[in-house]
């Protein structure tokens, strides 16, 4: 069973383009995807505690253009030793 009170770390992972000018490449995507089971599933376990769906509508000359993405809030017990700073 999974308490928000044993939550001492919250990870943030965004899956999807979240930036117009910048948009993310399939494999930034595939590693944003990786990251976020490895959270899940290595030790200490992660729990998701949140989720932001979001979208945006573009018009780029006579083409509209949605994006898409979502924001994985994964909790933790404490801060894993193999997750990067960032």
């Amino acid at each position: 069973m999974f308490d928000l009170t044993d939550v001492k770390f919250v990870k943030r992972v965004v899956v999807g383009s979240d930036n117009p000018n910048q948009m993310s490449s399939e494999a930034q995507i595939e590693d944003a995807r990786k990251l976020l089971n490895r959270c899940l599933t290595d030790t200490p376990k992660g729990c998701i505690i949140g989720i932001e769906k979001c979208f945006n509508v573009l018009q780029l000359g006579e083409h509209q253009v949605v994006m898409q993405w979502l924001c994985y809030h994964v909790g933790f017990p404490r801060k894993p030793v193999w997750l990067a700073e960032g």
